[in-house]
């Protein structure tokens, strides 16, 4: 009797997670700036990423937001707004995990010390609260790029420090588990129950691998959700509200700021 041979997936293959990369971020950008005449030039220590780009263009509609002249990346624009009279840095429509990461590798070698991701995210399981914004606190690693930061084995989440200054908010988010996915067409309902049992609240593309880029390489990165729908089950989902929520992520940014100060 012939017996299955059982072997490693190729993504758990040849890694060695304490070995510099090869391909380091801050030389990509030399040669952006070399190419495209780029000053050099720090971005704003805090930076967001806004996956759905409803804040960067209810900011562009408002005529508040201004594209930095300092961000070589190949791949986005990164624009600046003022929150009081602070300089903040956004970049929209940076969505999954490895584009997300890319956009995070370059940031942290740019200027940035504290990077804010606030993406859309569909509703697994109905919180007891009923705040739009969910924090998030633990992942479930069911995408590609954070098993290139850690091992199969080792947690992706917010770290305490940062979980410390930003637990027991009343006002704006939950505290939650999100499930991160690399294929949102194979949110299945075999897959979407596992999830319902393991007390996932909600399901978003970015998550695990930044909270696991944000704990191999020592950097502050906070991710939100923000619970908008319930995977176009019912119509008239995916609604934020008036400018697609964007004053109330504003304020959102505005307290996480002010608590991590």
């Amino acid at each position: 009797m012939n017996k299955k041979k059982f072997t490693t997936a190729d993504i758990l293959k040849n890694k060695n997670y304490t070995e510099a990369s090869v391909f380091q971020p801050i030389n990509l950008l030399r040669e952006s700036r070399r190419q495209n005449e780029i000053p050099s030039g720090k971005v704003p220590s805090i930076c967001v990423l806004d996956p759905d780009g409803d804040l960067v263009d209810y900011l562009n509609n408002k005529k508040k937001a201004t594209i930095s002249k300092y961000w070589a990346c190949y791949h986005s624009n990164l624009y600046t707004f003022k929150i009081g009279k602070l300089t903040v840095g956004i970049i929209p429509r940076v969505v999954g995990s490895s584009y997300a990461v890319l956009i995070a590798e370059q940031l942290f070698v740019s200027g940035c010390k504290l990077l804010i991701s606030i993406t859309s995210a569909g509703i697994i399981k109905q919180s007891d609260s009923n705040k739009k914004f969910a924090l998030i606190t633990r992942t479930i690693r069911d995408e590609g790029t954070s098993y290139h930061y850690l091992p199969k084995n080792e947690p992706s989440e917010l770290c305490q420090k940062l979980l410390k200054k930003l637990k027991n908010n009343e006002n704006l988010w939950s505290e939650v588990k999100s499930w991160t996915t690399d294929a949102p067409y194979r949110e299945t309902m075999f897959a979407i129950d596992e999830m319902k049992k393991d007390n996932v609240t909600c399901v978003e593309m970015e998550a695990s691998a930044l909270y696991a880029f944000a704990k191999a390489k020592n950097k502050e990165v906070v991710c939100f959700a923000h619970l908008t729908n319930t995977m176009a089950q019912k119509e008239g989902d995916f609604e934020k509200g008036e400018d697609y929520g964007s004053p109330e992520t504003i304020q959102l940014i505005e307290e996480v700021i002010k608590k991590l100060k």
